[in-house]
């Protein structure tokens, strides 16, 4: 199928899932949901594929969801009249067809393993996306993080909270710093960092190596790791985050941060969030991935 958002190819075993909005930092806009959702039902259904590469096109994976025009790209899912609906927005987050965490959950769901190739910014719901994979992969200089835990979102997909010990998942929940690549490792939410130049041969020799194993055996393995934090209590976590996150979309303060984002810029707003804590936008150089580190958009095939 055509795809407007990502770019979906393959290579004999190895199929590969490109966010490609790549201007825009590959921010989450309707149709990409759906899209992703789509890609990786392809790659399920093709026999060939057995690995499946997940990355973005630019200088990020994916720094979020879009609200440059005040997030009303989804005010049909979300709103009555102009004006947020709370049942509307719920039903919506929490239907395994509509919400965003189920088509997210696409990658965590497929029976075939997914490595998340994460370079630049990992931002709100870009990192939500990133650690629904099974290996996570970063550039050492690429900074993963949620925003949102300042203003205008919560925990949604659960995975900040189910791959961190409690100490940091607490620490990150709360302050809602970003990791670099490097910190990432650290803490146990990612798997391994390298630097730029490297990430692309490191992916790529990662899924050659599964290529080798059946694939029955790579989904054996992968459900029974997949049904232990299901077990845990992973889609009752879903579940209140995605319910939360529609609340905290919608308090005094984050309707004041969106109207503000509307009349003076996504830039001023988040700068004005993030100004106290020196970080995103407003950190030093040395503190944000390098613009120079960027990938081409590949074409489908």
């Amino acid at each position: 199928m055509a795809y407007e958002t990502l770019v979906y190819g393959t290579a004999g075993a190895i199929a590969t899932i490109t966010l490609n909005r790549p201007d825009d930092l590959n921010t989450i806009v309707p149709p990409m949901t759906d899209e992703i959702e789509a890609a990786m039902a392809e790659a399920v259904r093709d026999p060939v594929v057995k690995v499946i590469v997940f990355r973005g096109a630019g200088r990020a994976f994916c720094a979020g969801f879009d609200f440059s025009q005040g997030f009303h790209q989804w005010d049909h899912g979300i709103t009555t009249d102009g004006r947020w609906d709370a049942g509307k927005d719920f039903v919506m987050a929490c239907s395994n067809v509509t919400g965003w965490v189920p088509k997210f959950m696409s990658l965590w769901n497929s029976p075939k393993p997914v490595i998340a190739m994460v370079h630049g910014w990992a931002l709100g719901g870009g990192s939500e996306l990133a650690l629904c994979a099974d290996i996570v992969l970063m550039s050492e200089d690429a900074r993963i993080g949620t925003p949102y835990s300042r203003m205008w979102g919560c925990h949604h997909a659960g995975m900040w909270v189910h791959r961190l010990g409690l100490a940091k998942a607490k620490e990150l929940a709360l302050t809602g710093r970003p990791l670099s690549g490097t910190d990432a490792v650290a803490c146990g939410l990612v798997n391994k960092a390298v630097p730029f130049e490297e990430l692309e041969g490191e992916a790529y020799t990662l899924a050659n190596e599964l290529v080798s194993i059946p694939l029955s055996q790579l989904a054996a393995m992968k459900l029974i790791v997949n049904q232990a934090y299901e077990n845990m209590g992973l889609k009752s976590t879903q579940l209140l985050g995605s319910v939360l996150d529609g609340l905290m979309r919608n308090t005094p303060e984050a309707l004041a941060f969106i109207d503000f984002a509307g009349k003076a810029g996504v830039p001023a707003a988040v700068a004005q969030r993030d100004q106290l804590f020196g970080d995103y936008s407003q950190g030093r150089p040395g503190d944000k991935p390098d613009p120079k580190n960027s990938y081409p958009a590949p074409k489908a095939g």
